[in-house]
């Protein structure tokens, strides 16, 4: 067999070891017998349980990123590109529940190096969002008065939602990535679609 894919058929293993069983609990021979494989062979290929695990987290990482981005409808309107891409997101997430688990729960909760690879995922995301969320206001009303400060921040606020959303959804019973995109959208978009026609929250008076 091929290097490359025996080392894409050990990190399968790692991924649905660790996204089951957490980094610290997981072993390295749990993942060579679910693998089909040595314990030397895994240790030849990817060298320690740390570096299998930050292989796991960047693989993982650069599936839902490019998930994400394929999914955008390019082209349709602004809050079409957005709800797709959120439903990339879920679905992506529903379908690898593992590789989400991986990275939202295990690699966030055991310090660097790990951390650092998912927060540079999370970036990544995020100005992704910050493009669509600018394109959104630029088509509303063309040159949009949002402070690229404040299209930031929305896009912080609307990826950490999605998140949270999404380790709610793979827990619930029977919800899909359209219904989680959907409620994302009730959500954001209702609040999103008054800010770029200029409608500001002001605190009430009493």
């Amino acid at each position: 067999m091929p290097r490359a894919v025996r080392e894409q058929q050990m990190m399968d293993a790692a991924v649905r070891t660790f996204g089951q069983r957490g980094y610290r609990a997981a072993s390295m021979d749990e993942i060579a017998e679910l693998a089909g494989v040595s314990k030397p062979l895994v240790y030849l290929y990817l060298n320690s349980k740390e570096e299998l695990f930050t292989a796991c987290i960047r693989r993982e990482a650069q599936a839902l990123v490019a998930a994400v981005q394929a999914g955008v409808e390019v082209g349709a309107a602004a809050d079409r590109q957005l709800s797709s891409g959120l439903g990339a997101f879920f679905a992506h997430t529903a379908s690898n529940p593992d590789g989400w688990a991986v990275l939202h729960q295990q690699a966030r909760t055991h310090g660097e190096p790990f951390a650092a690879e998912v927060a540079a995922m999370r970036d990544e995301i995020v100005a992704f969002v910050t493009g669509l969320i600018g394109a959104a206001a630029r088509e509303t009303h063309g040159d949009s008065d949002l402070l690229q400060r404040d299209v930031a921040g929305l896009a912080q606020a609307l990826v950490g939602a999605a998140e949270s959303l999404a380790a709610w959804a793979n827990d619930a019973e029977g919800v899909s990535a359209k219904e989680a995109a959907a409620t994302l959208m009730n959500f954001a978009w209702a609040g999103l679609g008054n800010l770029m026609r200029g409608e500001r929250w002001v605190p009430s008076s009493r």
